[in-house]
């Protein structure tokens, strides 16, 4: 068995077989795999399949997945007819919560008129609507219990919509009760 010495950071250490030297090898590179995995996954140079950097990994967790806030409602109309309550759409679902911690929900209501018709004085059922983040008044506001105005009475565009987000604990049901065209 051979002995030798070697200097190691300042230190003697007496290395007498090869599996020590293994050991001392295998140990410092895994130490500065360590510190290269510290250094690149927070910069976000490290891409792959469970690691990704932070620029992409920030839009997939905002990524927004609206769904209908009622069943969808089959028109039955008769040629010539202006426009009904199921001409407008209304969807909606979770966003990025606010710093607090408080839920967020993105609204988007869309006139999906078949004949092509601008539609006013949406009024949508909304029971007691309240945001912990001010709503503009003139996008959407509450006038009574469960009714709601939307786009302050004014005539939304055929094939145009808005959108708008609040924030409770809750999400609201939303759905559209009365029209005029």
């Amino acid at each position: 068995m051979s002995m030798s010495l070697m200097r190691n950071c300042g230190f003697d250490v007496e290395i007498g077989d090869s599996w020590r030297r293994r050991a001392i090898v295998t140990s410092s590179a895994m130490v500065a795999l360590l510190l290269l995995l510290t250094i690149a996954i927070p910069t976000g140079v490290v891409d792959g399949p469970y690691i990704t950097s932070n620029s992409k990994l920030h839009s997939l967790l905002h990524r927004k997945l609206l769904r209908p806030a009622s069943k969808a409602e089959e028109t039955t109309r008769i040629w010539g007819e202006k426009c009904t309550a199921s001409d407008i759409e209304i969807n909606q679902g979770p966003t990025a919560p606010l710093p607090d911690g408080t839920p967020a929900y993105l609204v988007e209501i869309l006139n999906v008129c078949a004949t092509g018709w601008n539609i006013s004085n949406i009024h949508v059922k909304c029971g007691w609507f309240s945001s912990v983040r001010l709503v503009n008044p003139r996008v959407f506001r509450r006038l009574y219990y469960d009714d709601c105005l939307v786009n302050n009475g004014e005539p939304l565009a055929y094939g145009a919509g808005l959108s708008f987000t609040y924030a409770n604990t809750y999400l609201y049901p939303l759905s559209v009760f009365s029209v005029s065209c």
